[in-house]
């Protein structure tokens, strides 16, 4: 290589040396004024003794209405002012410096500009304090910023309250609506049983949902001075036209009742009255039904039972038995125009209880899979380990069972029972007792 040739690239290094020898050669003056931050020194006592052109861009003043004539308080806001008498400058006279204060800064169109503003106290030789020197950060998109997240924050707020307001009216309405089904409900049932000569009832209904009205129905009346009629149903469907059928339902078969005693005409009445009242608009509406006539003579009782498409009765005897009261061929009520409704009849001695339930019992779920359901071959377990029982007892071991079953009841059920009282309380067998 010839010594006497300039190496390739020599030449730019020589311009970027020249470049930042044009850098260092601006004035310090220059630099101050033209700063991206604001600049000022103040006297102890605030009077602005220097001020960068930025700064005084920002508020639009001019330098000599500002050097000598205004303190660094009156180029706050009324807010800042105060805020800088009472905290920053006590603090800055025991401390010497603050950094990072949020204040606000008086415009000459009469705005308001936001800053951070840090101050530090330059002393003497002889550690007095001389001036103030300060430095300000337009804070306008910080400010901008922070008043974004506030807003924010208050709508999330806002929005929380909402929500928490309509959770209010929610359960508020939720409680409303839950009184109103649970009178609806009432309204579909008997207020109390009442007394039949020489023989005890009870009942009970077990509502699986206070924001649902349920379709199972039950009732007990005279036919006249000798006979009582009584019976126990389940229509189909929920809601408000179950409960309107569970209402045609209950005053058929009571008008049915006193026309004919017999039990199978009462649930044929009520099954052409379903089908002339539903199937003419399409909309098929049946129920399952127990209908049953009582005719008490002295200490015993004589009971004939129609049943159609319903579970079988129970009855418990007193000799510590409990039978299932079948009645073959029954049918669904309100489905077939011709449908067939067969009769038994049963005698109730002293200490027998006749029970009627609907299937919300047996089809309660006793655990988490499809064939967990508790199924009439339990209920007639149940039922023998309670055998004899009197009518209140029993209901009263019923509703215990249904309230055990937790979630895994989804169905109101209705119970009924009747029986003839005992010449002496009656005993139940070592170990059948369930603990109430």
């Amino acid at each position: 290589m010839n010594r006497g040739t300039e190496p390739s690239g020599a030449g730019d290094g020589d311009g970027t040396n020249a470049a930042f020898t044009a850098l260092l050669e601006d004035s310090a003056e220059e630099l101050y004024e033209s700063a991206p931050c604001g600049y000022l020194s103040t006297l102890m006592d605030g009077t602005v003794a220097r001020i960068n052109a930025t700064l005084l861009g920002w508020l639009g003043l001019e330098r000599d209405a500002v050097v000598g004539r205004m303190r660094f308080p009156d180029l706050l806001t009324m807010g800042g002012k105060l805020y800088h008498e009472t905290h920053f400058a006590p603090l800055l006279r025991m401390q010497g410096e603050l950094r990072g204060i949020a204040l606000e800064m008086r415009t000459s169109n009469g705005g308001r500009l936001p800053v951070l503003v840090s101050s530090v106290v330059k002393h003497d030789s002889g550690g007095e304090p001389q001036l103030v020197r300060t430095t300000v950060f337009d804070a306008t998109d910080r400010r901008a910023y922070e008043e974004e997240l506030l807003r924010r924050r208050g709508e999330a707020e806002q929005a929380r309250a909402e929500a928490e307001r309509a959770r209010r009216q929610a359960d508020a309405d939720r409680a409303r609506l839950a009184n109103v089904f649970d009178v609806l409900q009432k309204a579909l049932l008997p207020d109390t049983l009442p007394e039949v000569p020489g023989m005890e009832a009870a009942a009970y209904y077990h509502t699986a949902s206070h924001h649902q009205l349920g379709g199972d129905f039950y009732d007990l009346f005279p036919i006249d001075d000798a006979r009582w009629a009584f019976f126990l149903g389940d229509v189909s469907g929920k809601g408000p036209e179950a409960a309107t059928l569970t209402s045609q339902v209950r005053y058929g078969l009571r008008t049915a009742a006193l026309h004919s005693p017999e039990p199978a005409d009462a649930l044929t009445t009520l099954n052409t009255v379903l089908l002339e009242r539903h199937t003419t608009d399409g909309d098929t509406r049946y129920c399952t039904a127990v209908f049953g006539v009582l005719e008490p003579d002295g200490d015993r009782a004589r009971v004939r039972l129609a049943s159609g498409g319903h579970p079988p009765a129970l009855v418990l005897r007193s000799g510590g038995r409990a039978d299932l009261l079948h009645t073959p061929g029954g049918m669904l009520v309100g489905v077939l125009p011709d449908a067939h409704f067969a009769t038994v009849e049963t005698a109730l001695a002293p200490g027998d209880t006749l029970v009627l339930y609907t299937d919300g019992l047996t089809e309660a779920r006793t655990g988490p899979g499809p064939d967990t359901m508790y199924g009439e071959e339990a209920l007639h377990s149940f039922a023998a380990e309670h055998a004899p029982s009197t009518p209140h007892d029993m209901v009263d071991a019923l509703a215990e069972l249904l309230r055990g079953f937790g979630d895994g009841l989804d169905d109101d059920t209705a119970l009924l029972a009747i029986g003839a009282p005992a010449a002496s309380p009656p005993r139940h067998r070592p170990g059948a007792d369930t603990p109430r």
